[in-house]
């Protein structure tokens, strides 16, 4: 299982000194499930990003077990984006095998079931639902035995019931896997189901306002009535930090 330890004390884009990110700085332990909440634009996903190497700062350091963060360290990664990003013109099973050696290609039909997709893999994702195209996603994420998983957002769009579903569904194979996961939402609600640890963002320049541990126990209930208390002494003990806000 993988361990992270990030610290970034200056994220700007290319075409702009504006800071995106200040000062910031965390662990994640093995198989821990973090979920990071901020107000829109503050930079979570270009945190994410930064984690893949998909953005990078002169100003970073990222370890991966004690090792610097590179292809070789995350070769066992998943990402899960805002939007599905399918190939139109493959069909479910060739999205999968585009990340998968010709050797594991037989896994996908399994796969395919685990999500809930079984005899899907010939349809192109225009044919497929909204949901049905998160759990490609997903699948597509998983298919590598990932022992990391970032997600942004994943069921941002979707209706509740079918985002219910997914947040199971995702429960189930973060639980099988043991990955360690870093989940970006704007839901709390979905945060306290979810997360062993959440991380609170502010404005930017975006730096760590708040952190705390999840101390229920797993399987949760989505809004049941002790992750609601659970939620509602938090944001009475701190009325901002959705804003991004301590007081």
């Amino acid at each position: 299982m993988i361990a992270l330890d990030i610290s970034i004390k200056n994220k700007c884009y290319g075409n702009s000194d504006a800071v995106v990110l200040k000062d910031i700085n965390f662990s994640v332990k093995p198989g821990e499930f973090v979920a990071i909440i901020g107000p829109s634009g503050c930079g979570k996903s270009t945190l994410l990003n930064m984690l893949c190497g998909l953005e990078e700062s002169s100003e970073q350091k990222l370890l991966c077990n004690g090792k610097a963060i590179n292809g070789d360290e995350l070769h066992k990664l998943g990402y899960i984006f805002q939007q599905p990003r399918l190939m139109p013109w493959l069909t479910v099973q060739e999205n999968l095998q585009l990340v998968l050696p010709l050797s594991q290609h037989e896994q996908i039909d399994d796969l395919l079931t685990q999500v809930g997709l079984s005899g899907k893999g010939g349809y192109f994702p225009k044919q497929l639902s909204g949901g049905m195209q998160r759990r490609v996603a997903i699948a597509r994420a998983f298919a590598v035995n990932p022992e990391l998983i970032l997600l942004d957002e994943p069921f941002n769009s979707l209706d509740a019931p079918t985002a219910a579903k997914l947040r199971l569904l995702l429960v189930k194979l973060c639980q099988n896997r043991g990955s360690t996961v870093i989940f970006v939402t704007h839901d709390l609600s979905e945060a306290v189901y979810l997360a062993d640890r959440i991380i609170f963002m502010s404005n930017t320049p975006t730096s760590i306002i708040h952190q705390i541990k999840v101390n229920l126990t797993k399987p949760r209930q989505e809004a049941g009535s002790k992750e609601l208390a659970w939620q509602a002494k938090l944001m009475d003990e701190h009325p901002k930090i959705l804003a991004g806000k301590t007081n």
